[in-house]
């Protein structure tokens, strides 16, 4: 049966092996706010106990959050950095 994360990671402080959900993130300039529809192909949110963290990528930047259950997450551009965890992209 097909996992419904994308990928596993290690994190090398700890050792602990961590499942993440990758999708697209996209600007909603009717909200002027960042956006991530985590949802699986049947349109329900990955659980926490399917996901540990989400990333959001939107072309040259990617953000990381934990997996919280919901169908969406949002930021504004104002609150992006204290609310997700900003990873580099090379």
């Amino acid at each position: 049966m097909p996992e419904v994360y994308d990928f596993l990671a290690r994190d090398p402080a700890n050792g602990r092996v961590y499942r993440v959900q990758v999708k697209t993130m996209h600007f909603r300039e009717d909200r002027r706010s960042l956006v991530v529809y985590a949802r699986k192909g049947n349109g329900e949110p990955y659980t926490k106990d399917e996901v540990d963290y989400i990333i959001g990528i939107d072309n040259d930047r990617a953000f990381m959050f934990e997996c919280e259950g919901q169908k969406e997450y949002w930021s504004t551009e104002q609150t992006v950095s204290r609310r997700w965890i900003q990873l580099q992209v090379n």
